[in-house]
């Protein structure tokens, strides 16, 4: 009887497994057969209030997106900007200042980068995304206290520092 019960589970397992969720061969709606472009096509969205585009695959809102979702995003972003590049971005997280420290320890005044910070679901690691405000700012008075949530959007770009490419957003904004 157990025997019995144990392959009834086992094929009922198999079944489900070879039927998953998935397109027909492979191919998602958009017609593209990659899984990256499935993933953007699912998380690039125009939202109410977003950046006007002249496409909804040119937004990517993370805000509408899980705390492992928004991490993964983030991540697939640094990973593969050139999949980013022109996109208007949309995130909410911990507001960051970040400074080079020269080889005596003291913090160098410039450059300054403020980035806005993401925890995956379980909060023990962290992704953050560097932007730039629209306008003339000056740290500290016309930014949010150090480690507060906030929102920004910006346009997402790449630069290169000592040799590294980096991932920043401009023109950005802060959303209320």
């Amino acid at each position: 009887m157990k025997t019995t019960v144990c392959l009834f589970f086992a094929v009922c397992i198999l079944c489900c497994s070879l039927c998953g969720c998935g397109t027909q061969s492979g191919v998602s709606a958009g017609g593209d057969s990659s899984p990256a472009a499935s993933n953007q096509n699912e998380f690039s969205q125009q939202t109410e209030g977003s950046a006007p585009a002249s496409d909804e695959s040119d937004v990517v809102d993370l805000t509408v997106l899980s705390s492992t979702m928004v991490y993964a995003e983030v991540y697939n972003m640094m990973f593969t900007p050139e999949d980013y590049i022109d996109k208007t971005v949309k995130m909410r997280g911990q507001f960051a200042v970040g400074q080079y420290v020269d080889e005596n320890g003291q913090l160098d005044p410039e450059p300054v980068y403020y980035a806005c910070v993401i925890a995956d679901a379980t909060a023990c690691c962290q992704q953050g995304l560097e932007f730039v405000l629209d306008g003339d700012f000056t740290y500290p008075d016309d930014y949010p206290e150090l480690g507060s949530q906030i929102t920004v959007t910006g346009v997402f770009q790449t630069y290169e520092d000592n040799g590294y490419t980096c991932c920043h957003l401009v023109d950005a904004k802060f959303i209320d």
